[in-house]
């Protein structure tokens, strides 16, 4: 049976439905990298820029050390946005295994008994994959590192886009040696702690228990296709050509327990990290109290991309539990010291969203844990 949209998307449907099972990771990855290219066609990082960052890498790996008492990390590399790019479709799409399963739409054997069903089936792996590609390519446009979004890693690499580190110095008028530090220090401290199997392992867990939580807005976005299909085919070439408008709103999760969980662990991996960053700055550069106001306004007034990444694993960027991070991370510092928080890097070790409002009974917990 023909479609009733047309041989048009008798070939789409096809040609879809022929291709492989990489097939949305590859639709992904295209869609980011022309994101990530923008109009300035995403130059190489400038060789003074490159330079900075590789002469403060050991510095700044020297004072992690000193302060956390771990191994000097690997050598920090500089890229440009498309080089970020790639690196977080890597992380992330072992994140998204459970969230492609939810969403993806077995193809129906009798294709000619509802050939709408056999669309939306053949359509779904791709815009899936669209949902991706362009959360990764808005995320680098401004996105110093993975680092701003705390999820586990699968390797050690540690990644600096050089030019966007530039850009924030250019625009709050700071030192570029500091910002560089900063940023330095934030992706070697992420980096450390989101290997760990502790870490990871808790990642994971409440990654798919938010998933669990999350499912029903994998499938707002075939419904919304679908009520275009039912109503004609006048707006599915404007669909076809801005995918992305089918995206808007769809990012974020319910509430839920499992929502409360994983934004608290998080938000407080992210207040950790910007304390660490903030301590070693200080230390190699003396005190920073432009470039930590510059950092957090950065962060509330232009991380739209960096915030649309968080959202699509669940996690939210602002809000109270995120001021409850700080001041927790900030009590358990002036009370045990940045050593407590090796307590981060066991499967037990990060606080609840209770716990955020009782750094004691965090302490306590993770103190008297058989793991520690």
């Amino acid at each position: 049976m023909t479609s009733p949209f047309g041989p048009l998307f008798d070939d789409l449907v096809k040609l879809l439905a022929g291709q492989g099972p990489d097939a949305w990771f590859e639709s992904a990855t295209q869609l980011a990298l022309s994101i990530a290219r923008g109009s300035d066609g995403d130059p190489n990082p400038e060789p003074a820029e490159r330079q900075r960052l590789e002469s403060l890498a050991p510095l700044v790996a020297r004072r992690i050390d000193a302060l956390l008492k771990v191994a000097e990390p690997p050598t920090t590399e500089v890229v440009n946005r498309s080089g970020l790019t790639v690196a977080a479709l890597a992380q992330w799409r072992p994140l998204l295994a459970p969230a492609l399963a939810a969403g993806q739409l077995a193809l129906p054997e009798d294709t000619s008994a509802d050939p709408l069903a056999h669309m939306m089936a053949a359509l779904s792996p791709l815009l899936l994959g669209l949902q991706l590609g362009s959360v990764a390519g808005h995320f680098s446009e401004r996105a110093w590192s993975l680092a701003v979004l705390p999820l586990p890693r699968i390797d050690d690499r540690r990644l600096i886009a050089v030019n966007n580190v530039a850009a924030f110095a250019n625009a709050w008028s700071l030192g570029r040696d500091e910002v560089a530090a900063f940023a330095l220090a934030h992706e070697q401290i992420a980096a450390l702690v989101l290997t760990r199997p502790g870490t990871g392992d808790a990642l994971r867990a409440l990654l798919l228990d938010s998933v669990r939580e999350a499912s029903a807005h994998q499938g707002d976005i075939i419904e919304r296709l679908q009520g275009l299909l039912g109503e004609g085919t006048s707006d599915i070439g404007e669909v076809l050509a801005h995918p992305e408008s089918l995206l808007e709103g769809l990012e974020g999760l319910a509430d839920g327990p499992a929502a409360d969980a994983i934004n608290a662990a998080t938000a407080a991996l992210l207040a950790l990290f910007d304390a660490v960053a903030l301590e070693v700055t200080t230390a190699l550069m003396g005190p920073q109290p432009a470039l930590a106001e510059a950092y957090r306004r950065h962060r509330l007034l232009d991380a739209r991309g960096e915030d649309a990444a968080a959202a699509l694993f669940g996690v939210v960027t602002h809000g109270p539990h995120h001021e409850h991070a700080q001041a927790f991370v900030a009590a358990v510092s002036a009370d045990h010291g940045l050593e407590a928080f090796d307590a981060f890097l066991r499967v037990d070790g990060l606080p609840s969203l209770a716990e955020l409002d009782d750094p004691a009974a965090w302490y306590a917990r993770v103190s008297t844990s058989p793991l520690a």
